[in-house]
């Protein structure tokens, strides 16, 4: 199992509107970065990943699943550009803020504090059961 946080502004595409597209997801489309598409690349099906609401709000608001691996991004006919599906498995009872996060000595090397533009990135086993426990939630395996 591996674990991602994808940033998403909340005026753009929000948690509520990724949950509106039930079990099927949707694509993670329009990344033009490469860091961000190759971490797209390596993920598997049933990953699991925060998501975070950036610009407008900067909390990880829910749990997303990945649920198809990465394949040609829709919105471009350029081959270089992939993209995953992933849908909406729950809330986050406490959205965990960025200020919290960079409060968190246990998350001062999170990619979320070390590459803030980065916007599909990994997390750690450590960090997932950091956050999720701040979240108020039981981490997932």
């Amino acid at each position: 199992m591996n674990y991602w946080l994808f940033k998403s502004e909340p005026s753009v595409f929000s948690f509520e509107a990724l949950k509106a597209k039930g079990k099927a997801g949707t694509q993670w489309d329009g990344v033009r970065n490469y860091a961000a598409r190759n971490n797209m690349k390596a993920m598997q099906i049933g990953d699991l990943g925060f998501l975070y609401h950036s610009n407008d709000g900067l909390d990880v608001v829910g749990i997303v699943e990945v649920c198809a691996l990465a394949h040609q991004d829709t919105t471009t006919d350029d081959p270089r550009w992939e993209c995953v599906d992933i849908r909406a498995v729950k809330d986050v009872p406490k959205p965990v803020t960025l200020e919290q996060v960079k409060a968190n000595p246990k998350l001062a090397e999170m990619a979320l504090v070390r590459l803030g533009r980065l916007s599909v990135q990994p997390v750690t086993p450590a960090e997932w059961k950091e956050v999720c426990r701040m979240g108020g939630l039981t981490p997932a395996p």
